[in-house]
């Protein structure tokens, strides 16, 4: 090679170098430039101060799911024990969750919430009682499999928050919690688990919801549920199986291979590849309770969606397609915010509870910042901080123009059941919070 073939060809790469080097340059100045602009933003948000403060001052009033409840529900404690971590010393929120020990059911199950015993009046459930727990009744919507789920998350949380593992030691009925942890995961594979599938299963419900529609109330398992799998039921599952594992290392062995078989059938069963979406429900033995002309498939799942994030099922790719996919069908449906249920909703009488009906009432298409909330947190997670910004503006600022939380949303914004919803403002304080963690991130080290 001659010396000048041999200086054009270095002087060749050293321009496609100084070529990509310089893009590189304004790529990485455009780049922060976005970021300090977000930073900014988030810093000077109009809504995110009132939100917290008013999120506390709900949180100082007690226990209970919202003013519509008298129950303290493992599924919504599990949602706001962050919050309740602000304004309640560690030995009260300890309390409640041996409440929940302590009226576990003998084959491992979990009941949805407690409330004092003297305040139980018409009997709205057949109510749960322990001679361990005299002093409250308990209820359990069986339609749903999350209890125990929740249960394990909860517990999972309040040692992060408080740092106190010595609840995992305390013993109720001659059993630890450890060990009663364990025995509520037992109880979805023993009573909740499909072998064909390999996945847990629960009665047919609007995604994460828990009213079935096959008659008026719609919240016991019995001769008239058609069961059905799920992504919400075993998302939430994979959650507390990876949780249960970090509290009690020991547990791993046993239930690390449960987990991954469950997460390996979620991606086998119930993602639609072609489509990106996880399907509403694989029916079992009884079948659809649905017509037999109703595509079940086009309807879209937001809050199984948002929970399979967060339990780890979805790549970075797919979780933005999702929320893509959210956006394009709020923008459809003509709805605030990706807090909605579910969309298409299922058609009037589809459910005969009426308050499923008419379409975009309660689970079949409210918007509840509840489930909304909890994607915005799975976004930050995931580095979609621009986009989870975006996406909690209606929902902050809905909490400010009704000065309060609410349980869920019309289809045109309008607040609706519960008032002083504490899952929806738990939610919300946690994803803030997570906004100014990132915030401090951002700040020159």
């Amino acid at each position: 090679m001659s010396y000048k073939s041999f200086n054009n060809s270095t002087m060749k790469n050293y321009l496609f170098l100084l070529m990509i080097t310089l893009l590189l340059l304004n790529c990485t100045s455009a780049n922060k430039k976005e970021i300090r602009e977000l930073s900014q933003k988030i810093s000077n948000d109009p809504y995110f101060p009132f939100v917290k403060n008013r999120a506390l001052e709900v949180m100082k009033t007690g226990f209970n799911a919202g003013d519509g409840y008298r129950e303290v529900w493992i599924r919504d404690y599990n949602t706001f024990i962050e919050l309740a971590a602000q304004v309640f010393p560690k030995e009260e929120l300890k309390e409640n969750l041996m409440v929940f020990f302590r009226m576990q059911g003998e084959d491992g199950n979990i009941m949805d919430g407690f409330t004092p015993a003297e305040k139980v009046g018409a009997q709205a459930y057949d109510f749960i009682y322990s001679e361990r727990e005299p002093r409250y009744a308990g209820h359990k919507n069986s339609v749903e499999t999350d209890q125990e789920s929740s249960l394990v998350q909860t517990v999972y949380k309040y040692i992060k928050l408080t740092g106190d593992s010595t609840i995992l030691n305390d013993t109720t009925g001659g059993k630890t919690v450890s060990q009663r942890l364990e025995e509520s995961m037992n109880f979805l594979i023993q009573k909740r688990f499909n072998k064909q599938y390999g996945l847990i299963i629960g009665a047919t419900t609007a995604d994460w919801g828990d009213v079935q529609p096959e008659h008026g109330w719609g919240v016991d398992l019995d001769e008239n549920t058609h069961p059905a799998i799920d992504i919400y039921d075993n998302a939430m599952f994979i959650i507390a199986l990876n949780n249960l594992t970090e509290m009690v290392p020991a547990f791993k062995s046993k239930w690390g291979p449960v987990r991954d078989s469950i997460a390996h059938n979620c991606r086998k069963h119930l993602w639609d590849a072609a489509k990106q979406k996880f399907i509403p429900h694989i029916y079992l033995e009884k079948g659809s309770p649905f017509p037999a002309n109703f595509n079940e498939n086009e309807i879209y799942y937001f809050g199984g969606t948002a929970i399979a994030i967060e339990a780890g099922l979805l790549n970075r790719e797919e979780i933005k397609t999702s929320l893509d996919e959210m956006v394009k069908r709020v923008k459809e449906a003509g709805a605030a915010s990706i807090g909605l249920t579910l969309y298409p909703p299922y058609p009037d009488g589809y459910f005969a509870n009426k308050i499923m009906n008419p379409v975009y009432s309660y689970q079949n298409g409210g918007d509840w910042t509840w489930f909304g909330g909890r994607m915005i947190q799975q976004l930050i997670k995931n580095g979609f901080v621009k986009e989870a910004y975006e996406q909690i503006q209606p929902m902050v600022k809905r909490v400010k123009d009704n000065n309060g939380f609410y349980e869920w949303y019309s289809v045109d914004n309008k607040p609706k059941g519960s008032g002083t919803f504490r899952g929806e403002a738990g939610v919300l304080f946690t994803a803030i919070r997570m906004f100014d963690d990132w915030n401090k991130e951002q700040l020159p080290k």
